[in-house]
């Protein structure tokens, strides 16, 4: 199963959670990639669209080699396995974690001025990506939601979810919603026939377009 791009992806993924039936919902997207996602999914459950920031924790000497993640709310996972088979110890990472809060205040206040959620109780928080490969940063991603909203139902939705990624996720959201999980993917981006980089400003647009809906 294939995605012409992130748009067709997200109208998929509606269309499977619209079955749910969920109770005042809330889509979070991850940005960057998967807000165009997200803004279908928002589009379709008649949702709010608000942007969750997580970091991957690269590994120092390769920062593609995901180790561990962050998210608000002090959320700060890290994999031994990960770290184990990088030979990766903590202190190594501490400047990379460092790093990475940085990132992650400066893209919260970036996508601040394009958020509609303000004053709104949902039921249902569904947290979006445009996939899932290691599912470290989707695990800090629903750590922060769940820390955020304690009470809702809490759902993670995603086009594809690849190797193991889907079951690392399973103790951490009520729902896992993934159109697709391929043999032999070792990357998101394979799922994809259009995958372009989305920027800050691409962002903003989709959170301001998903508003008007």
């Amino acid at each position: 199963m294939t995605f012409a791009d992130r748009a067709d992806a997200g109208r998929q993924l509606a269309e499977k959670l619209l079955k749910h039936a969920y109770t005042r919902p809330l889509v979070l997207a991850l940005p960057r990639g998967g807000v165009p996602v997200g803004r279908e999914v928002a589009r379709a459950l008649k949702a709010p669209l608000d942007t969750l920031v997580a970091r991957k924790i690269g590994a120092p000497f390769n920062p593609e080699w995901a180790v561990g993640a962050i998210a608000p709310h002090d959320v700060v996972i890290l994999d031994d396995d990960a770290m184990k088979s990088a030979s990766v110890s903590r202190l190594a990472v501490e400047g990379t974690i460092a790093a990475e809060r940085k990132e992650l205040t400066r893209r919260i206040n970036a996508y601040r001025s394009g958020s509609f959620s303000a004053g709104f109780i949902p039921k249902t928080v569904v947290v979006v990506d445009d996939g899932v490969a290691t599912g470290l940063t989707a695990r800090a991603a629903l750590r922060a939601a769940r820390a955020r909203y304690p009470k809702v139902r809490l759902v993670f939705a995603a086009p594809v979810c690849i190797g193991r990624s889907e079951k690392e996720l399973a103790g951490e959201a009520d729902d896992i919603v993934c159109l697709t999980s391929p043999a032999g993917f070792y990357a998101v981006g394979q799922a994809y026939e259009r995958f372009e980089q989305v920027t800050d400003d691409e962002v903003l647009a989709y959170l301001k377009t998903a508003s008007k809906k």
